[in-house]
């Protein structure tokens, strides 16, 4: 070097205090002088142990690039330097010589110092960057690992400078076309539902509370999310802000899906031949009823919806209600229940009712169904009155009148099919084929040559055994078992 002594002492005082290391070379590629700070940058006490030359060095220690990839020794900072090549910002991995792991992280920059075409001295500066790309690589794993879709944007030009997996995945975005990119370009507040408030917050570097937002896809669409900001700072001190997002598109569908099922379900209430009633669980509260159930009851609409059935004395009689309220809270429904509604003007009419608990818009309901059988009962009991009074001569009974009677009391069996055995004597077999033929107790005792009592006996005694109340019943049973009790009935 072509520096008086004196003057070089100086020098190395003054660089001796600094906290970067600096290492000085001759253009020819030996190492002169390096500080303590970069002495302590390799792990060596003293200058021999960095190396004596630029080739030295190059045997005791390995450099990579931050991505690990090997950095050849042509490339290598001091290599550069003595090719005349000034640079900043530097950035390697310096491996001791046989070790797969960098021991530390630089920074590195290179002056050339003299004038013309012929340095005097080659310096390379050397800031120690390990804790930093530390701190740098625990922040991304942490940020990466993270399972709730995630991106950073740096505050100062509000641009983002990650976004991690989950968020990817999350958007169908790459990383590429968000990297770099503003806020103003891919807006995730844009769609939010307090838009000014959150970019308000945003510019003053403040939390951003959580609230639903329409996220922007690389497709044009959007999707539903709650998002949420943090104000957090880079391990280089840069202010940023965190956006976290959940996705709300489940719930979005699920509940579109639920709003078609319930306007499906409205629909059909409404419109429902059957009268109809939904009233809640707790308080029984009518809540909606058909026009069906209107048109029964002869109450209008308006004054039914939100009164209980108490309140409208809808049914019979308060025990009837009373019954019906017992039957939901113990099992929840019920099916096939006989019962009287009550008309606007106090008429009654006989219904079959049947109830089930169901949740419409989130709330616990009762949905009721009323068949009206009033006509049916009429006919039915008007029959039953015919034929009871017919008994008094049966012996004109025709088949037809015979096969309506079996019909009231329910489906004819086919022959053959299985029936309860009943045991008769000898004597009730005679006495039920005379009560077949339309006989009276007292032709009875004439023909079997008895007396009157024991024919009443003998007929009580058959009507226990086969479950009869009537002359009529008795008839339709041995019908309808003829070919069980050994004769067939006349007709």
């Amino acid at each position: 070097m072509n520096t008086d002594q004196p003057d070089r002492d100086q020098l190395h005082r003054i660089m001796e205090g600094l906290s970067d290391g600096v290492i000085l070379i001759e253009p020819a590629g030996r190492i002169v002088w390096a500080n303590e700070a970069a002495l302590q940058m390799h792990g060596c006490k003293v200058l021999s142990e960095l190396g004596t030359t630029v080739k030295a060095y190059e045997q005791r220690f390995a450099l990579t690039l931050r991505g690990r990839q090997p950095l050849p020794a042509s490339a290598y900072p001091m290599a550069r330097l003595c090719r005349g090549e000034t640079f900043e910002q530097l950035v390697v991995n310096v491996h001791k010589a046989g070790q797969p792991e960098p021991d530390w992280v630089h920074r590195s920059r290179g002056l050339v110092l003299g004038c013309g075409d012929a340095p005097d001295c080659l310096a390379l500066i050397i800031c120690d960057a390990t804790e930093a790309f530390e701190a740098e690589e625990r922040f991304e794993s942490m940020f990466n690992a993270n399972p709730a879709p995630a991106v950073i944007v740096r505050l100062a030009d509000l641009r983002y400078v990650r976004a991690n997996e989950g968020f990817l995945e999350l958007t169908g975005w790459n990383a590429d076309q968000i990297i770099g990119k503003t806020l103003y370009e891919i807006d995730i507040l844009a769609q939010s539902a307090e838009k000014d408030k959150a970019k308000a917050r945003l510019a003053a570097g403040e939390v951003i509370p959580q609230m639903e937002a329409d996220l922007p896809l690389p497709s044009g669409n959007s999707k539903l999310v709650l998002l949420a900001g943090h104000p957090a700072e880079m391990p280089n001190n840069e202010a940023c802000i965190i956006f976290t997002f959940a996705d709300l598109e489940p719930r979005r569908r699920a509940e579109m899906a639920l709003r078609q099922s319930e306007e499906r379900f409205a629909t059909a209430f409404r419109f429902a031949p059957v009268p109809m009633l939904l009233s809640s669980l707790d308080g029984h509260r009518i809540l909606n009823v058909n026009h069906a159930f209107l048109a029964l009851t002869d109450w209008g609409y308006e004054s039914v919806v939100g009164r209980k059935p108490a309140d409208i004395e809808l049914f019979e009689s308060s025990a009837t209600r009373r019954e019906i309220e017992k039957m939901v809270a113990e099992s929840g429904s019920f099916r096939g229940h006989e019962l009287q509604l009550k008309t606007r003007t106090g008429a009654l009419v006989t219904c079959l009712g049947s109830a089930e608990t169901v949740t419409i818009n989130g709330q616990y309901c009762i949905l009721a169904a009323f068949q009206d059988i009033s006509e049916r009962k009429r006919t039915e009991l008007d029959l039953v009155a015919a034929i009871e009074g017919a008994m008094q001569d049966s012996s004109w009974l025709s088949q037809k009148i015979m096969d309506r009677m079996a019909a009231l009391r329910g489906p004819t069996p086919m022959r053959g099919s299985a029936m309860a055995s009943v045991e008769l004597t000898a004597r009730e077999r005679e006495v039920l084929a005379l009560i077949t033929k339309g006989m009276t107790d007292d032709a009875i005792a004439d023909a079997l040559s008895l007396k009157r009592n024991t024919v009443r006996n003998h007929v009580a005694r058959l009507y226990a055994k086969i479950g009869a109340h009537s002359r009529a019943e008795a008839i339709i049973w041995a019908r309808d078992r003829g070919h069980q009790i050994g004769f067939v009935q006349a007709k």
